[in-house]
């Protein structure tokens, strides 16, 4: 074969293979959420006839390692066959997780969130169509030493009622990945913060564990921590003032 022909197959294999990476990195990308659950939520207060409101979150989020950002997505949904009236969605960050922004919406007084909580955002709704939604992006932190969760209350527009309320549900993982650039969190998952001295952890002196045994635990803890959820339960509407309408 030729040096012109080589150089000629050899551009084009390069060529394909950059275009195959653009691909494939453009996918995971748009993958990176998942699909929306509403793992973790609960009917409160019972809604206006014929309302019916729903909240949902991605079933995957990636923390970045370094500055421990990362973003998802939050929607509020009427599933009913009227029209909601003037309600509001609150995001509510606990534990490692903490909420930065919210866009669109307002940050809630450190005197008006809940106990236990370190940040939240209150999302003002004129109206919400039956059968609409309305989504928001949010932007956090999450300190993957600690467990983090996050809390999706709807209420009246003047706080008294909850007629929804998602979580407080957690993001986590049982299988750190300290030296990847990014980790993945899976909702309803409980965090296995990275320990240097845990014998299955990355820097151990175990090697990981594998099989399944191991693939078991994803779901041992997301039931386990849906049944704490559970328990806390009615914290915002037993526990919270009642809020003047953002």
């Amino acid at each position: 074969m030729s040096s012109r022909r080589t150089a000629a197959v050899t551009g084009s294999l390069v060529a394909a293979s950059f275009s195959a990476v653009v691909i494939l990195s453009g996918t995971a990308g748009a993958e990176d959420e998942g699909p929306a659950s509403s793992k973790g939520g609960k009917v409160v207060d019972e809604a206006p006839a014929g309302v019916k409101l729903t909240t949902l979150l991605p079933e995957k989020i990636s923390v970045d390692n370094g500055s421990e950002k990362t973003a998802l997505t939050a929607t509020v949904k009427n599933e009913g066959n009227k029209d909601s009236g003037k309600i509001q969605l609150l995001v509510v960050g606990f534990d490692g997780l903490t909420v930065k922004n919210v866009q669109g919406c307002s940050p809630i007084a450190e005197n008006n969130l809940p106990e236990g909580s370190n940040s939240g955002f209150s999302c003002p709704i004129d109206n919400l169509a039956a059968g609409k939604s309305k989504s928001y992006a949010v932007d956090a932190t999450y300190d993957l030493g600690k467990t983090g969760k996050i809390c999706l209350p709807v209420q009246a527009s003047d706080g008294k009622k909850t007629f929804w309320q998602q979580g407080p549900v957690p993001f986590g993982t049982t299988n750190p990945s300290p030296d990847a650039p990014a980790t993945p969190l899976l909702l309803g998952t409980d965090n296995e913060p990275v320990s240097p001295g845990k014998p299955d952890s990355p820097g151990g002196k175990e090697l990981p564990k594998t099989g399944p045994a191991r693939d078991l635990l994803p779901l041992g803890a997301a039931g386990a921590s849906l049944l704490a959820a559970g328990a806390a339960g009615m914290w915002w509407s037993r526990r919270r003032p009642a809020r003047q309408e953002v």
